[in-house]
C-alpha cells in the first residue's frame, strides 16, 4: 500500500544484569494505548560495550534509552549533551536524540519525589537516611536536597563513593548531608523521618535483606525501595510488619518512565494505563 511505512520508532534499555527488568511492560503498554508505532526494546549490554551501545543510537535511528545498573554513571562521558540536574547528581538514566545528539536526563529522582507525594508525605524539614550511594541514591538524594529536606545521612559499604556524593550534596545543595560507612549492622537512628533503600540488594531473583537493624524501623516512619522486581521485596515486607508506611519501586517507575515517554514520544504518558500493565504483569 502507497504510504505505508513498515518501520516502528525504537526506543531500548541498556543494563547488565537487565532481563528481569519490567520497563518494557508499562512503557509498550503506553505505546498501545496512545496507537504510536513504538517498540522499546531490552538490550543486554555488558561495560566494556556501553560506548558502542551509545553511538548505535544514532546509527540505527534511535529516539533514545533508559540506563540502568550499572551504566547510570558510566554512561556520561558518551553523551553530546548532559542535564544540568544530571551533572549535579552525576548519573543518566534517560537518553534522547534531538538533531542527530544525545542528550542525558535523569528523571529517577524527579519520579522518586513525585511517588512520595503522591503519597501524602512531606518532604521539606525531614530527616532521611538512605542506604546506597550509586547512581539511584545520586538522583534521591539530589532531588531530595532540593526538595528541601534538613538532612541526608548517606550510607555505604564503599567509603569513597560515600564521601564523594556527600561532598556533592554539601557543596551544590541546602541540605546538610553526612556520611556512615556500612561495615556493621546498621542501626536507622531515632528522629528518621523516611528511610530509603537505594542499593541493588533484593532485585530478583535475590531476595536479601540490607543488613540493617529492623527493630529500629519505628511505627509511621515512611520507607522506600526503588527495587521493582519484585514490589514487594524482603525489605518493604520486613519493614511493614514494622508498622512502618512504606512505598515500593514501581510508584518510581512510573513516574520516571512517563518523563522519559513525553520525551521520546513528544505526548504525554497514559499513567494509569502504565501502572495497570505493571499491575497485571506482577499479579502472573
Amino acid at each position: 500500500m502507497p504510504g505505508k511505512s513498515y518501520r516502528s520508532e525504537l526506543v531500548g534499555l541498556f543494563g547488565y544484569p537487565v532481563d528481569e527488568n519490567p520497563t518494557v511492560v508499562m512503557i509498550e503498554a503506553g505505546f498501545k494505548e496512545l496507537g504510536l508505532d513504538f517498540r522499546y526494546i531490552t538490550m543486554e549490554v555488558r561495560p566494556g560495550d556501553l560506548e558502542i551501545a551509545v553511538k548505535s543510537l544514532k546509527a540505527l535511528g534511535y529516539r533514545g534509552a533508559n540506563c540502568t545498573i550499572p551504566h547510570k554513571v558510566a554512561v556520561l562521558p558518551y553523551l553530546d549533551h548532559i542535564a544540568a540536574n544530571a551533572q549535579i547528581i552525576g548519573a543518566v538514566n534517560t537518553i534522547y536524540l534531538k538533531d542527530g545528539e544525545t542528550y542525558g536526563e535523569n528523571t529517577d529522582g524527579k519520579g522518586f519525589i513525585v511517588s512520595l507525594r503522591e503519597g501524602g508525605i512531606q518532604i521539606e524539614g525531614k530527616k532521611i537516611v538512605v542506604l546506597g550511594a550509586g547512581g539511584a541514591a545520586r538522583a534521591i538524594t539530589v532531588e531530595l536536597a532540593q526538595a528541601s529536606a534538613a538532612r541526608i545521612t548517606l550510607v555505604n559499604r564503599n567509603a569513597e563513593r560515600g564521601k564523594l556524593l556527600t561532598a556533592i550534596l554539601n557543596e551544590k545543595t541546602q541540605v546538610k548531608a553526612d556520611f556512615i560507612p556500612w561495615d556493621h549492622t546498621y542501626h536507622v537512628p531515632r528522629g528518621t523521618d523516611i528511610l530509603v533503600q537505594a542499593t541493588s540488594i533484593g532485585l530478583y531473583p535475590d531476595n536479601s535483606c540490607p543488613d540493617i537493624d529492623y527493630d529500629t524501623i519505628l511505627p509511621g516512619m515512611v520507607v522506600c525501595d526503588v527495587i521493582p522486581n519484585p514490589p514487594q521485596t524482603e525489605f518493604i515486607k520486613r519493614a511493614k510488619a514494622r508498622g512502618a508506611l512504606t512505598f515500593d519501586g514501581l510508584g518510581m517507575l512510573v513516574n520516571q518512565g512517563k518523563i522519559g515517554f513525553a520525551l521520546w514520544t513528544g505526548k504525554e504518558a497514559p499513567v494509569e494505563v502504565m501502572k495497570a500493565a505493571l499491575a497485571k504483569e506482577f499479579a502472573k
